[in-house]
């Protein structure tokens, strides 16, 4: 019965961080390049339970859950017009390249502006790379030119952060850069609540397991007290 206890309680916790991502992907479902995170859990194992006196197989009986791993779900967003100057989308596959404090960052959030320096800026600052790797510079007339700005290919991209990605640069992306667009957040926010509601559903189903063992074990032990 206490083993009853931890696969309980292993369930509620393997919920806990399925809705920590989820409430995370839902505070950014209008933030432009966002990627929503996935999770997968796993069992922890199983036992084979034999009957004392045949030796016969019983059956499995499984040792709780855990995370068994986090992905980032890299499909693009929707792309709207917003007739921004300095504003732009990657139509395709491919990544912004951002010179951020910690090194070269990619992203695919192309909400820019310009600094005081005259470069094109991310939302943070950092300067946006062109496809030799220098800083883009904005034009007399308040623009850019799309094809000054570079398109990198990434394999193995990782988070960093909410919308910035590292990985391995792996040349120019095949995507094309589209001025006055932003790609929007690739979170659905219905399904992603439908997930949320799921999720809660079973951390409250591990709830009342634990609810219902614990009213058990205190029934056996005042009975056992009771039958001294």
């Amino acid at each position: 019965m206490e083993r009853g206890l931890y696969i309980a309680a292993s369930g509620m916790l393997a919920e806990q961080a399925r809705q920590d991502l989820i409430a995370h992907d839902l505070a950014n479902a209008s933030t432009p390049g966002y990627k929503p995170d996935r999770v997968a859990s796993k069992s922890f194992g199983e036992l084979l339970l034999h009957d004392t006196r045949s030796g016969n197989a019983i059956g499995g009986l499984g040792l709780g859950a855990q995370i068994d791993k986090q992905v980032t779900d890299m499909s693009p967003g929707p792309l709207r017009d917003t007739g921004e100057p300095l504003d732009f989308a990657v139509e395709g596959d491919g990544f912004f390249a951002v010179k951020t404090a910690a090194g070269v960052r990619y992203t695919r959030d192309g909400q820019f502006s310009a600094s005081a320096r005259g470069t094109l800026v991310t939302a943070t600052g950092d300067d946006v790379l062109g496809p030799g790797g220098a800083p883009v510079r904005i034009g007399t007339d308040g623009r850019v030119a799309p094809a000054a700005i570079g398109v990198v290919a990434l394999t193995n991209p990782r988070r960093q952060g909410d919308t910035l990605f590292t990985g391995t640069a792996a040349g120019a992306g095949p995507g094309t850069v589209r001025p006055g667009a932003l790609e929007g957040s690739a979170v659905d926010p219905v399904h992603t609540m439908v997930e949320m509601l799921g999720s809660l559903r079973a951390f409250e189903s591990g709830q009342r397991v634990i609810t219902t063992i614990d009213s058990t074990l205190v029934k056996a032990a005042n009975q056992v007290g009771s039958d001294r």
